[in-house]
């Protein structure tokens, strides 16, 4: 792959919208088909990941969380886009994604680089999490290539998320059906109520608005602290905080990522009242969640305490693209100043994570230096959702239309 180019310095006092869209442009005219030509593996997916070089790893097996995930990706690009290559790409992955399938509804967490099973127990377990992203690109994938079969396929892996993957006590997930984890997590609670709120753009049945709506509820009910009006990221088998420091631990990611579905949900119902508790997320996350200076100034932080405090003086890339998503959105509901911090978000993803590299880094520390060097295959949907919802909110160009070279 060819290295991103350095971001251009525009001499106007509109800079930051100009290197947007140079971004913007570059990113679908240059940066996506590169990607896609090095990540994907013939008939067999997508690697999970690239090095530092952008080579992938051959010996490697391949996780359901990434061909999901990717199956998400270059659908969701292709229905905004009519590329056939896109289009192609999706029809591979979901052809891929069915041998991940060991039963009705449930999918191994892990398989060999050819989607075959590798007999190891754990690699057979079924988890939550990953099954939430089995709907999000199966309803994807349908709209953008219609069958009679995906909708089976869609409607067993729901049911199999509400019984067998769902403690009958308490009406949480189960992280997995095999016990192997026992800690209660919001994220597959987070990840379903996106699937869901997916499934009704797609589909237009407001079944899954319904079931979006409960998701909410169980989410936000177990895992919002309404002290600080933050989220936590687990609870103890027995639903209360975790002890000491892992309690309190807040990821501004999840904050902004919980705040842009409820947003979304809002605007899909018309009913505004749902998007109340997004203004709590967000409040904190503004307040707590960003470097005030250095070389990753404006960017996310990892993690913070529920009283404000960096408890992760480290920098993913997923939680820059959250942050993206939020104030978009904050932009379209017509927030001062929300679209310039976008625009800002965007350049300092680019310029940090993108710039000079091959590919894209995971980790940065505070001072841009890389501490996780590998462009995870799945870190991929959200880069694309970045994307495309600033080119909804008008703050750059989308895939159909990005200028040419």
């Amino acid at each position: 792959m060819k290295p991103c180019p350095p971001q251009p310095a525009a001499q106007t006092e509109n800079a930051t919208a100009i290197n947007a869209q140079f971004w913007a442009d570059w990113f679908w005219r240059d940066f996506l088909g590169d990607w896609l030509a090095q990540v994907q593996d013939g008939d067999f997916g997508v690697f999970d990941a690239l090095d530092a070089d952008g080579t992938p790893d051959l010996t490697a097996g391949k996780s359901l969380l990434a061909q999901a995930r990717t199956l998400f990706t270059l659908s969701h690009a292709a229905l905004l886009s009519d590329d056939p290559a896109l289009l192609a790409a999706a029809k591979k992955q979901a052809a891929f994604l069915h041998r991940f399938r060991k039963a009705p509804g449930l999918y191994r967490c892990t398989a060999n680089r050819d989607g075959s099973p590798t007999g190891q127990a754990a690699d057979e377990g079924a988890r939550s999490y990953d099954q939430t992203f089995v709907i999000l690109g199966l309803v994807t994938w349908n709209r953008l290539c219609p069958s009679d079969g995906v909708p089976q396929l869609i409607e067993e892996c729901w049911h199999a998320l509400q019984t067998e993957l769902t403690d009958p006590a308490t009406g949480l997930l189960l992280n997995d059906d095999i016990g192997a984890n026992l800690t209660p997590a919001q994220n597959p609670h987070m990840h379903l109520y996106e699937a869901c709120l997916q499934a009704m753009r797609m589909t237009g049945d407001a079944v899954w608005l319904t079931r979006a709506a409960g998701l909410r509820s169980t989410g936000l009910d177990h895992f919002m602290d309404q002290d600080s009006g933050s989220l936590a990221e687990f609870l103890t088998p027995d639903l209360l905080p975790l002890p000491g420091a892992d309690g309190q631990r807040r990821e501004i990611g999840h904050q902004c990522e919980w705040a842009w579905l409820l947003l979304q949900e809002a605007e899909l119902a018309e009913t505004p009242a749902i998007g109340a508790p997004a203004a709590r997320l967000l409040a904190f996350a503004d307040r707590f969640g960003f470097a005030h200076s250095g070389p990753l100034k404006g960017a996310a932080f990892d993690a913070i305490s529920a009283a404000g405090e960096v408890t992760e003086n480290s920098f993913l890339l997923w939680p820059q693209t959250e942050v993206i998503k939020t104030l978009a959105i904050r932009h379209i509901a017509a927030e001062p100043e929300a679209g310039a911090r976008a625009q800002a978000m965007l350049c300092l993803m680019f310029d940090r994570w993108f710039a000079g590299r091959p590919v894209f880094v995971n980790r940065l520390d505070a001072e841009g230096n890389s501490l996780w060097s590998e462009a995870l295959t799945r870190l991929m949907y959200h880069v694309i959702l970045a994307m495309t919802e600033g080119a909804r909110a008008g703050l750059w160009p989308g895939p159909a239309t990005a200028k040419p070279a």
